[in-house]
This record gives C-alpha cells, structure tokens and sequence, in this order.
C-alpha cells in the first residue's frame, strides 16, 4: 500500500488515496457534502469525508455532550428515521450515535470548528462561535430550532449550523460551477472551513 492510501470496509474493491479538494464532493459514507481533506476511489467517483475514512475507535467525547461516548456506526441504529443533533438533517449513513442518550451526530458534524471567521473577501471579518443551542432565531432562516448555532459575539449575528452549510454549498456551486453573479467569492473566508 502506497503512502496516503487506506483500505476500507465500504469500498473493499479498490483503495482510497487522500488528497485535498477544492471542489465540493458529497461523502459517500455520511452522504453529506464536503471540500477539503478526502479519501477518494478514482476508479470509482468514490468520496470520504477524513473523519468518515478514518474514525475513531474510541469512543468519541464532545465538548456539548459531557456525558455522552459516541460509537462510530456505518448506519443509523434500528429502522426509523433519525437525524443529527447538530444540523438536524437526516442521518443517511456514517453516524456517530451515543447509545446512552440516543444522539446522533454526522462524523463531518461533530468536527465542526468551534470558531469560524466569515466576511474575509472585502468587508470586515466576522468572528462567528459554535454554540449548542441557538439563542435567537436564525438570520437565514428566521427560526430558532433546536440544532447547533454558530453565534457572533455581538449576538447581532445567528446562523444555524445546517443554514451555514447552504450558504457554503451555494458560494461552491458558483465559484467552481460559475452559476450567480460570482456573489460567493466573497464567502470563501468561510470555504472548506466547515466539512
């Protein structure tokens, strides 16, 4: 086996080799939309976030849940739908689940930085911090919600975690598909920052 290149469960055929992407891929095992670091199948089109390629065998422990030891699962457990407590989508694949509590986070998820710096392309930057609850309605969305919010420390800015990730999805497809009016550029502060 080459250097940078792993053999895994959910693509026995061929290896993955890493490389960094600086086009958006959807990760083949969580099924959520990435850039950056991936393991990645040539031969097959085949994607992997790092932290889906390359999980824990521990339990994982995360700052917002204290109590809770998350299991690295290639499906959600038991038959009916579930979704993540960070972003509130559905969890269709790889997921991180505490057998305890029943939570569930994406893999992509629950490595989200706790700090991100938006309005890098011109204007004045904006220091944006990851918290667990939302304390006021989202400034995409207009709800409060339950999912993760990352919250300015003015408190004048509030995005939900799942609102950021549309955002960032939106300024990829027009910065590398050239849909829009190329408004995204001046997001990429934020591009590759969060998956």
């Amino acid at each position: 086996m080459k250097y940078g290149e792993i053999s895994h469960f959910s693509h026995p055929q061929h290896k993955l080799r890493f490389e960094y992407a600086e086009v958006p891929f959807k990760c083949d095992g969580c099924k959520e939309v990435g850039i950056g670091s991936r393991f990645k199948c040539n031969l097959c089109d085949y994607d992997l976030h790092r932290q889906c390629a390359l999980p824990s065998v521990a339990p994982l422990r995360h700052a917002f849940y204290p109590k809770c030891a998350f299991q690295f699962l290639a499906r959600p457990p038991g038959d009916a739908s579930r979704f993540c407590n960070a972003c509130e989508r559905d969890v269709a694949g790889f997921v991180l689940h505490c057998r305890a509590c029943g939570f569930d986070l994406h893999p992509c998820c629950a490595a989200l930085p706790h700090v991100l710096d938006a309005g890098a392309g011109g204007g004045d930057a904006v220091r944006l911090y990851l918290y667990r609850k939302a304390g006021a309605p989202c400034h995409r969305c207009g709800r409060k919600g339950r999912s993760w919010s990352y919250r300015s420390a003015c408190k004048k800015y509030n995005l939900h975690v799942a609102c950021v990730m549309e955002m960032l999805e939106e300024s990829w497809h027009e910065l590398y598909n050239g849909s829009g009016n190329g408004g995204g550029a001046g997001k990429r502060g934020l591009v590759g920052s969060v998956h």
